[in-house]
């Protein structure tokens, strides 16, 4: 079974979750995610950030991401942790890649 693990930009924070299929998406510049993978939780331990996660996504069968979103996506031996990373600049090496809003000139 193959997994990815994929990193976009969404609202200012940097997501990372782990999928079955990753494939270009049938509308030009998007990339789709299918099959999203969330662990099991069988202790009295969860992690509230990856439960965020699921809610977020739950009922969703395909994700569209537009290909300037996505940062990386790699193929995983073993399924990994998903999770909501701020951008802030500080400790990290991602530079967000400009997105089209509010112009201030």
């Amino acid at each position: 079974m193959q997994i990815f693990r994929i990193l976009f930009h969404n609202n200012g924070k940097l997501y990372q979750l782990h999928a079955r299929q990753v494939s270009q998406g049938d509308i030009y510049g998007f990339v789709e995610i299918r099959d999203l993978l969330f662990g099991e939780h069988t202790a009295l331990v969860i992690d509230p950030a990856e439960e965020k996660l699921k809610a977020e996504f739950e009922g969703v069968e395909r994700i569209l991401l537009p290909m300037h979103a996505v940062v990386r996506i790699d193929q995983v031996a073993a399924q990994g942790q998903n999770k909501i990373l701020d951008i802030d600049g500080i400790g990290s090496n991602v530079t967000p890649f400009p997105l089209p809003g509010k112009r201030t000139d």
